[in-house]
């Protein structure tokens, strides 16, 4: 079961098929899309509902997704975890309205505690494309380092685009001050 997490500012939760509209709304904008690997543009709201409908309650750690719902506002975005050819991947996004007001790190710190608690991962992994500054920020600002360059695919483009690749270790993570 996925548990709720909570901080001062709203709760991360089980993404539930009543999301399925603002999930559409926030991805079909392609100041959000064009920035995420796996998310094509247009988005519509099928792409929501099938999506929603691999959300289940009983999926491993690395494979879970949170939805950022804050009081008062409702659904903000998401932040989660996924399979990789490494190992866990981490990846996050804001809808617009949200952006600039420092949800995203406060969002990522809460989700990565308890994954940390909740695995034995040594490391998870994670990047930004190439022009997406704000998102390296606060990969930067939780630890992340930067590993490498490579070419990912973006769907939203339809191209492979240079890709920033970052991890952040376990150790790293334990050893810091919040």
């Amino acid at each position: 079961m996925i548990p709720r997490l909570y901080s001062s500012r709203f709760v991360l939760r089980q993404p539930e098929m009543g999301d399925a509209e603002d999930i559409a709304r926030y991805l079909n904008d392609f100041d959000v899309a064009g920035n995420l690997a796996r998310v094509p543009f247009p988005y519509r709201l099928s792409d929501a509902r099938a999506w929603l409908r691999t959300r289940t309650p009983n999926l491993p750690v690395g494979e879970t997704n949170f939805t950022i719902e804050l009081p008062g506002e409702g659904f903000a975005g998401h932040v989660g975890f996924h399979r990789g050819p490494k190992g866990p991947i981490f990846g996050y996004w804001l809808g617009r309205p949200f952006w600039n007001r420092g949800i995203m790190t406060e969002a990522a710190t809460a989700s990565l505690d308890w994954f940390f608690a909740t695995t034995n991962a040594p490391v998870i992994y994670s990047g930004v494309f190439y022009f997406n500054a704000a998102s390296l920020a606060v990969q930067h600002k939780l630890g992340f380092t930067e590993t490498g360059r490579s070419s990912l695919l973006c769907l939203a483009r339809g191209a492979e685009v240079e890709h920033i690749d970052t991890e952040l270790t376990q150790s790293v993570w334990k050893a810091r001050t919040p």
